[in-house]
């Protein structure tokens, strides 16, 4: 049932060797990174472009922040991004366009307006929006968040196997998407680093990503700028670049395909070098 690694939107195949990467625009006005910089539509239309320009084939726009915050209501997520990822569809028509959202009524609206992709980082909370996916053809994000509602973050959370928790319930999600009319080459796993886990069992993913890979479904790798390197690098937010490029090049050496980031032309630099490198491997240094 799985789609052999490769996730295909718009035209593109994405796989082990031929990395996506996945630009952040955030249209909240507290976001754990930039809070709140791209919150202008003018603003977030110009990192957009910027991002393009810089190597990336995604762009995902989200319009409530993760983690705790001031309540959203689906009436204000739908007019943060509904106009933009209209805009994007007009303005980059070659450009995959992701939504970050968990409630069906909005990836509904943003699939309408030309979204190619639900980035769905609650791991099913509303059953409905695989359905979507199925009715507009989309693909559909199936993540890991550990049992956790959605803005929720976790209290002593504990696995016996935090990678075997993750295999079954991403899995899970995907056979029933594929089971409802999303086709398999539309689906994306995610293990979802951070969200109802402690840096440890981040870590324990990011070592054992291929174990992710080795299912079939293409694997999403969402780690930029995240709590856990900070804390194992002990560095604040604007300054965890290096280690960001680290674990994506240790994920798309472990066979991840789609890398969500907010500094693209790094990403993509990074990337297009762990390509070659895995190129040379194989034909044995004759390029």
């Amino acid at each position: 049932m799985a789609a052999g690694g490769v996730l295909r939107l718009r035209g593109h195949g994405f796989g082990r060797g031929r990395h996506g990467v996945m630009a952040v625009i955030n249209r909240t006005p507290d976001s754990f990174y930039d809070q709140g910089a791209t919150y202008a539509f003018g603003a977030a239309l110009e990192a957009a472009d910027a991002a393009v320009l810089g190597g990336a084939d995604i762009i995902d726009v989200g319009g409530v922040k993760a983690g705790y915050g001031a309540h959203v209501p689906a009436a204000e997520e739908i007019r943060r991004t509904v106009p933009f990822v209209a805009e994007l569809r007009a303005r980059h028509p070659g450009v995959v366009v992701s939504v970050d959202t968990w409630r069906a009524e909005v990836a509904r609206e943003c699939a309408e307006a030309g979204a190619d992709l639900i980035n769905d980082t609650w791991a099913g909370a509303d059953p409905d929006l695989a359905r979507v996916a199925a009715e507009f053809d989309t693909g559909l994000v199936c993540s890991h968040s550990g049992g956790l509602a959605p803005r929720t973050d976790p209290h002593r959370v504990a696995y016996g196997d935090v990678v075997a928790d993750v295999l079954a319930t991403v899995t899970e999600l995907a056979e029933r998407a594929v089971a409802l009319g999303v086709r398999p080459d539309r689906v994306l796993i995610d293990p979802t680093h951070d969200f109802g886990k402690n840096t440890y069992h981040s870590l324990e993913l990011t070592r054992r990503i291929g174990e992710l890979a080795a299912t079939g479904w293409p694997v999403l790798v969402a780690v930029s700028n995240k709590d856990f390197i900070g804390e194992t690098l002990d560095a604040p937010v604007g300054e965890r670049l290096s280690g960001t490029l680290a674990v994506l090049a240790v994920s798309a050496w472990e066979g991840a395909a789609v890398f969500r980031v907010h500094d693209a032309g790094g990403a993509r630099a990074a990337l297009d070098a762990v390509a070659a490198a895995g190129q040379e491997a194989e034909s044995g240094g004759d390029l």
